[in-house]
């Protein structure tokens, strides 16, 4: 038997809708607290969740109760009006949150299932009917008018409901392999702080080399101690640094092309974003070329306090074929291959961001100069603790790679299989 499906407006399948949009603390007289209720705007809100983590703002239980008349349930969505407009993720918890800028929260009548909503706006054909419908000449965005217009597809309750829940699931799992990932970088920055920094790496008994009374030597280079038989040596007697390919707007694509890696590549904590990537489609110089577990760092930032600048990733090992990388991005080439790993946690330290960024100059757009990375003094391990680390790293790098991959795989399911449910193209048991 065939699936009906009905034809609505937005508007018409909320029965309420919050909107406290251009409100913030600062306008309505609170201060901020360092704990209580986190106030979530649009630049929090994302698909997959809430993102930009530490830039979230408290308010206290006073403010909490005059500001939100109306409180935010579990099973609401949160939906970005502007910049960007239709983003939007399932509040799947029964934290009390206060929405800030820039956001709506929707709730959906009975006969409209919320997971299944969430995943109908972000699709293909959601997202194309919010941007048709967004309004405004300077900024583009989302009104409470533009809801009655922007139309959704509706199967009957039952089928929202099983389709919702089967993405939901596969959501699900890609939120456990990101915390899988987040820890194992977790312990090996962890170890990483314990070996190279604190100097209390394993000693030829195993035990915590400085802790244990190994023996430091004073150096000239650097003013402090550091373990014996380390050396110092600038970075630039090192390696090498190539800039990543330029490009003009009409070579780049969503899909089809040579994936390059680019500035959106990189997580502010110095890890591989890979729903980031972009696709070029112009000639690609053989100096341009990247190759699997090469190392980049970003050579370009927008954020405010220089966050991305000089942060390192490898590339990933499961594309297949050529891959390029953007102008915004220098790949790093160290002359002794076995230092790699290290070089990577080194860049994604505080201790070297705290140096680098100062190499970046701009008003809005930040550029790193590379004389900044050559003039680095770096404190350089033996050779047998570089062996041990990569020893230690390499699984872990390969498992993170791994489950990326999965993640990838995955997120292209979900994004496939919304129109084959809804057309029962696939069948659910």
């Amino acid at each position: 038997m065939e699936t009906k499906i009905k034809i609505d407006n937005l508007y018409n399948c909320l029965s309420k809708i919050i909107d406290y949009r251009g409100k913030t603390p600062k306008k309505l007289g609170f201060k901020g607290s360092k704990k209580g209720f986190r106030a979530i705007s649009a630049k929090n809100v994302k698909f997959n969740g809430l993102i930009n983590l530490n830039s979230i703002k408290y308010v206290d239980s006073e403010s909490y109760k005059k500001w939100m008349k109306e409180e935010i349930k579990k099973g609401d969505l949160l939906l970005t009006s502007e910049a960007p407009s239709g983003q939007v993720m399932l509040w799947d918890s029964d934290e009390k949150i206060v929405l800030s800028q820039r956001l709506f929260c929707l709730r959906t009548k009975e006969n409209v299932d919320s997971t299944y909503l969430k995943y109908f706006l972000q699709s293909d054909i959601g997202q194309r009917e919010i941007i048709n419908k967004n309004s405004g000449s300077t900024v583009s965005g989302i009104s409470v008018k533009t809801l009655n217009i922007i139309q959704v597809l509706l199967p009957d309750i039952d089928k929202q409901a099983s389709i919702g829940k089967i993405l939901y699931g596969l959501d699900k799992k890609i939120e456990l392999n990101n915390r899988i990932n987040a820890e194992l970088e977790s312990i090996s920055k962890l170890i990483y702080d314990y070996w190279f920094i604190q100097f209390d790496f394993p000693n030829k008994n195993g035990k915590p080399y400085k802790s244990s009374g190994g023996k430091m030597i004073y150096s000239k280079k650097l003013k402090r101690n550091i373990p014996q038989g380390w050396e110092v040596e600038l970075l630039g007697n090192m390696l090498k640094v190539q800039k990543g390919i330029s490009y003009k707007s009409s070579e780049i694509k969503t899909t089809n092309g040579v994936p390059m890696i680019n500035l959106n590549s990189f997580n502010l904590n110095g890890t591989y974003k890979g729903n980031g990537i972009k696709y070029f489609t112009g000639k690609i110089p053989d100096l341009k070329i990247a190759m699997p577990n090469d190392l980049l760092i970003a050579s370009t930032d927008v954020t405010r306090n220089a966050d991305i600048i000089g942060k390192a990733i490898l590339v990933p090992n499961y594309y297949t074929g050529k891959i390029t990388y953007s102008m915004d991005i220098f790949k790093i080439i160290p002359d002794d291959g076995n230092l790699k790993l290290y070089l990577m946690m080194l860049f994604n330290s505080k201790h070297y961001h705290d140096y680098i960024k100062w190499f970046a100059s701009g008003t809005i757009v930040l550029h790193l100069n590379d004389d900044g990375i050559k003039w680095y003094p770096l404190e350089k391990p033996t050779p047998e603790l570089i062996k041990k680390w990569n020893e230690f790293y390499s699984p872990i790098s390969e498992r993170i790679y791994e489950t990326q991959k999965q993640n990838k795989e995955l997120s292209e399911l979900r994004d496939f299989l919304l129109p084959m449910l809804m057309n029962e193209q696939v069948k659910m048991k």
